[in-house]
């Protein structure tokens, strides 16, 4: 882009009309945040009406992260090319469509292949919609406010598909939490054109068709495999899913590393701070899940819960989140982001340091741990989203969107991984040791299995109250491990915060005058 003097006649700062389109593109990052929780009540029913395996049912689940993770490259780069706007749009009739799709399958095989089509339109609208909040918003503070919200929204999202989809299966059938998307997908459709302006490298180069595999290969590999490890432990399939991946990876690289038409540009990573942020945001989404992953059984399975029930218990901590996002970046915009962002990651570690003094009985102790935890985790990934869009090139917002919102998969599926098999080490090692004797050993290992096999079990044992007595109280016991595992990630990545980003500055975006007055004509226009 051509570089120019800025004019005091041009007005930089974002009117009403952003403010609008911003509230617009809240709507696809609510629906693509609540896709990842909204199948938690309505498998049964599902597997009822369609017959589903256990086979199946996994990939019911698992298929739309799969897609979604996978493309969030290729998709950001795509949208650099052919526009952001036309992206998002392209993702919206996608979305829909395989909305409309899911709600009526027929077959298991038909719901699958929705749902990855589901996870292609999620990996649309994530990247562009963070984008177009970059490019729409010149002003530093104004920027940083909107993206506050939005990680706010996308942390609240995910709380929220769960209650939605337990009330909807109270009173309609199944397909009812699929087509939810549909009538925000047209409004989308109907009200971008109109409010959200166009933007595009205008210098993009040509498309790096073989790096689309090569991504694919390295990211889709150890997703799998940090899955497979969090639910089986070590195997050797879990093993060699990482290692391909990691070999895809390297190539990916060097292949990024050599080309002048890289899929992700270079340019990102020439100062230190979109790298830092990419590492921090992965840091963040690691606890972040692997907090969700305890809190949620502790719910139903220590507590008793049903799954609507633990669902309206599970919205008391995102109300605090929902202040964390945008307290934390307005605090930002008068402090040194680095000592905010360091602050954020003590906060959370404080939360799993409540949540390792929880006991079988501690309702309130486990939900104001996962509130702090919550608070300081979505303080910083707001912060660290606005840093990595604030130091990347304009014309390459879409990649540095998509290689943020990568970040936070792998981290997510990390979390899972590392402190989910903390917990099960710990559960399995008691559950031996304190279980009644005469337990059958085929039953013994179900009880060591899980906590839910262990519920289930002991309904059928002349000991069973004694044995759930146990189990729970090993769940307990590695629920807290895993904490004060999670706290020590994080009190790390507030070391690192506070070294890698105290003395970044953000220099402000310089602006091109004329850019800036056809964008200003293009919003006169449209108005």
């Amino acid at each position: 882009m051509t570089n120019s003097t800025p004019d005091p006649a041009v007005n930089s700062r974002a009117g009403r009309r952003e403010w609008t389109a911003t509230v617009v593109l809240l709507l696809p990052l609510l629906l693509v945040s609540m896709d990842v929780s909204v199948l938690f009540f309505a498998v049964p029913e599902i597997s009822r009406a369609l017959d589903v395996s256990s086979t199946q049912q996994l990939w019911i689940f698992d298929v739309y992260g799969f897609a979604l993770a996978g493309l969030l490259i290729t998709m950001g780069s795509v949208g650099d090319r052919i526009g952001r706007r036309k992206l998002l749009m392209l993702g919206a009739l996608a979305f829909g469509t395989a909305s409309v799709g899911a709600a009526y399958a027929q077959s298991a095989e038909m719901l699958i292949a929705a749902r990855a089509l589901l996870g292609v339109g999620g990996a649309t609208l994530m990247p562009s919609t963070m984008a177009l909040v970059r490019n729409m918003f010149r002003d530093d503070k104004q920027r940083s406010t909107a993206i506050g919200l939005f990680s706010g929204v996308m942390a609240g999202g995910i709380a929220l598909g769960s209650v939605m989809s337990g009330f909807l299966l109270g009173h309609f059938w199944w397909g009812s939490v699929f087509l939810v998307n549909v009538p925000a997908m047209v409004m989308l459709l109907v009200l971008a054109p109109v409010l959200v302006p166009e933007f595009k490298d205008p210098a993009p180069g040509r498309f790096d068709w073989v790096s689309v595999p090569l991504s694919m290969a390295a990211v889709l590999p150890l997703i799998y495999g940090l899955k497979e490890f969090a639910a089986d432990g070590y195997s050797t399939a879990s093993a060699g899913s990482l290692a391909a991946g990691l070999v895809f990876g390297a190539l990916f690289t060097v292949r990024q590393r050599r080309r002048t038409d890289a899929m992700i540009s270079r340019e990102l990573f020439r100062g230190k701070g979109f790298g830092a942020a990419m590492s921090l945001t992965t840091l963040a989404t690691f606890a972040m899940m692997g907090s969700a992953f305890f809190t949620t059984q502790y719910l139903q399975s220590v507590r008793g819960m049903g799954p609507l029930e633990a669902a309206l218990w599970s919205l008391l901590p995102s109300v605090a989140v929902g202040f964390a996002a945008p307290a934390s970046t307005a605090l930002g915009q008068r402090v040194n982001r680095a000592y905010v962002i360091t602050g954020g990651f003590v906060t959370g570690a404080a939360g799993y340091g409540i949540l390792t003094f929880t006991g079988t009985d501690s309702l309130w102790l486990v939900l104001i741990g996962a509130a702090v935890l919550a608070c300081g985790i979505v303080a910083v990934i707001a912060l660290v989203n606005d840093l990595a869009l604030a130091v990347a090139p304009a014309e390459k917002a879409g990649s540095a969107a998509a290689l943020m919102e990568t970040g936070h998969e792998f981290g997510g599926a990390l979390g899972m991984a590392v402190l989910g098999s903390i917990g099960t080490a710990v559960y399995r090692s008691d559950v031996e040791s304190g279980a009644p004797a005469g337990i059958p050993a085929e039953a013994m290992d179900g009880i060591r299995e899980t906590l839910g096999g262990a519920t289930q079990i002991a309904a059928g044992l002349p000991h069973g109250e004694a044995v759930l007595t146990v189990a729970r109280e090993a769940f307990v016991h590695g629920m807290q491990w895993a904490a004060a595992g999670g706290a020590a990630v994080l009190l790390i990545g507030a070391v690192v915060a506070v070294v890698t980003l105290r003395r970044l500055r953000v220099a402000a975006p310089e602006v091109d005058l004329k850019a800036e007055v056809e964008r200003r004509a293009e919003l006169s226009a449209a108005a």
